[in-house]
């Protein structure tokens, strides 16, 4: 049900330094339920895609060799005005201006490699869950 689900991935460079656990317990522990989650590689080609948003702004290009340079974690999740809450626990893009206590200011690197990505919107999170998830993967 839109408004109560959004989207997430848990980015190369979290995946890489082996975060994914500490972060999904980050996300349960404020009341998300995980509804589908998979580890998976995208291709540039793919990640262009996705982002194409972003297609006209100067960290494109950086952006999709980043988002495909390895695995990535996917997920869906579920809460009461999922997208906003959840908006509140990944905290700023850069994650020297993220608030201490959320997944950016614990987990980033940079603005570059903040660790996590959350849709921006309810209709942003339903795209977003349709690139990565078949209906038959959520529960």
């Amino acid at each position: 049900m839109i408004g109560n689900k959004t989207f997430a991935i848990i980015k190369p460079s979290a995946v890489k330094d082996n975060h994914i656990g500490e972060i999904t317990a980050m996300i349960e522990k404020k009341g998300f339920r995980v509804n589908a989650m998979k580890l998976t590689k995208m291709s540039f080609d793919d990640a262009s895609k996705f982002y194409n948003v972003h297609k006209d702004k100067p960290f494109y290009n950086d952006l999709c060799k980043y988002m495909s340079a390895g695995p990535i974690m996917p997920l869906i999740l579920s809460k009461e005005n999922a997208v906003k809450s959840f908006r509140n626990l990944i905290g700023a893009t850069n994650p020297a201006e993220a608030q201490e206590g959320t997944i950016r200011h614990k987990f980033g690197k940079s603005i570059d490699e903040n660790a996590i990505h959350g849709s921006d919107s309810d209709e942003n999170a339903a795209n977003e869950m349709d690139f990565f998830f078949t209906k038959n993967e959520i529960f």
